[in-house]
């Protein structure tokens, strides 16, 4: 294993922010060859249809940086991490929408003006010309997307269902490719206009591709995953052995999570994320899940020797975005797995874990953590409670006294959401640099 010391970044750009820089470089350099299009090809048949123009290139951004963020990447998933990478595709998401909205109020209003006709008239005039009907009906897809997707709505849907309605995106962009090839001006403009956009569209469809598909297909065929054991840690935990073949050049890292699907026990469609709760050895991949629904809690019943179909690894929970010589690792309830693997790269004695439990017999991996930590020369403090009960473990003042020089440490943080929002605000209020912070929150988009 890597020293601590060795994976210490000193005087160099910290991966995320590096990641977060080429991101916003390649969007605003986009954004700005927009902008010299849309000036210089000319303007709408009105002042009216010209605004709409502006808005409906943007839209076409927009709609691309979606497919970048949700590509999977593994160069930005592994410095930016999926969960935030999820937040921005959510929020570009709710702009797309309303630039969409704004783009086909004013197509509308702009060739009312133009012909003296209401807007209902000139609405329904529209949607019989191929062009604008694939427009409107990519606009329609996105207003139903963003409406399961508000939070309040989010909630009463099962993650499939919304998955599944979530999928139409794909075909609203491929309508708006379609739309946009159409409209001559956008792509015609000038011979730099079509050799651009032609470029940008294959460049983000193949980025989808691949890291959505091209990739996982490869890397299953290629490692041929299988269940090599099942071992029941407790009543409700079970962890599952994964081997395959060339695990060693499989680029794992252990705080990485994989979506596991197990065809033969749940129906393909279902996947769950679980975080690899041993650091890799180029031999077997391990996670360890605690029963919360139907999938989780039957993997107890998964046959040895039956094909698990892997994606991943995801995920910047790692070792690469390490920037102090000390580490502080807080985990709460199943999100002790990915710590429990950190700790297998630890090579350093200044290392203190955390690990917020309701009881001590609900200690997930327990007695591999202490031995691990033992073995480190670290700390472990078992923080056994009820959320109500007694004082915070982790407000401000309380992370202090465990932890004197927690300013001075690289903290890990991977729980529940009430738990790793409480613990990010006391880190806030303590003043740790927000470059020694890494958080990973659970779920998928």
């Amino acid at each position: 294993m890597e020293a601590t010391i060795s994976r210490v970044r000193q005087g160099t750009i910290p991966p995320v922010i590096a990641a977060r820089w080429a991101l916003w470089t390649f969007v605003i350099v986009n954004v700005v060859i927009v902008e010299i299009l849309f000036l210089t090809a000319g303007t709408g048949k009105n002042g009216t249809l010209t605004v709409a123009k502006f808005f409906g290139l943007h839209a076409a951004v927009l709609m691309l940086f979606q497919l970048l963020l949700v590509a999977r990447l593994p160069w930005l998933d592994r410095r930016i991490g999926m969960d935030r990478l999820t937040v921005w595709h959510r929020w570009v998401g709710f702009a797309l929408l309303w630039t969409l909205l704004t783009h086909a109020v004013l197509v509308v209003l702009g060739y009312a003006r133009l012909d003296g006709a209401s807007m209902t008239k000139t609405f329904f005039a529209l949607a019989g010309v191929p062009a604008s009907l694939l427009g409107m009906l990519a606009a329609a897809i996105v207003v139903v997307i963003a409406a399961v997707s508000a939070r309040q709505v989010r909630r009463r849907l099962r993650y499939e269902t919304w998955h599944g309605l979530h999928l139409l995106l794909y075909v609203a962009l491929g309508l708006a490719f379609v739309h946009q090839l159409q409209e001559t001006t956008t792509f015609s403009s000038s011979a730099f206009a079509t050799v651009y956009w032609w470029a940008l569209w294959l460049f983000a469809f193949g980025a989808l591709v691949t890291g959505r598909i091209v990739m996982p297909v490869w890397r299953n065929a290629y490692h041929r995953f299988e269940v090599a054991a099942v071992v029941p840690e407790s009543d409700s935990v079970v962890s599952v052995h994964v081997t395959g073949r060339h695990l060693d050049k499989l680029p794992a890292r252990a705080g990485q999570f994989c979506v596991w699907r197990f065809p033969g026990h749940n129906h393909w469609w279902l996947a769950n994320p679980f975080s690899l709760s041993a650091a890799p050895d180029g031999r077997t991949l391990r996670l360890t899940a605690k029963a919360v629904g139907s999938a989780s809690a039957g993997l107890r019943h998964v046959p040895v020797g039956s094909r698990a179909f892997v994606e991943g690894p995801y995920g910047a929970f790692t070792s690469l975005h390490r920037t102090r010589p000390g580490a502080l690792l807080i985990a709460g309830g199943v999100g002790i797995t990915p710590v429990r693997a950190l700790l297998e790269e630890e090579a350093a004695d200044d290392v203190v874990v955390l690990y917020r439990v309701r009881s001590e017999e609900d200690a997930v991996l327990g007695d591999e953590v202490r031995t691990l930590v033992d073995g480190l020369g670290g700390r472990l403090h078992l923080l056994a409670g009820r959320t109500g009960e007694g004082a915070p473990p982790f407000a401000p003042e309380n992370l202090r006294a465990l932890v004197p020089d927690v300013a001075e440490r690289d903290v890990y943080v991977c729980g529940p959401p009430a738990m790793t929002t409480a613990v990010l605000t006391s880190l806030r209020a303590l003043k740790v640099p927000p470059r020694q912070v890494h958080a990973e929150r659970f779920g998928l988009a």
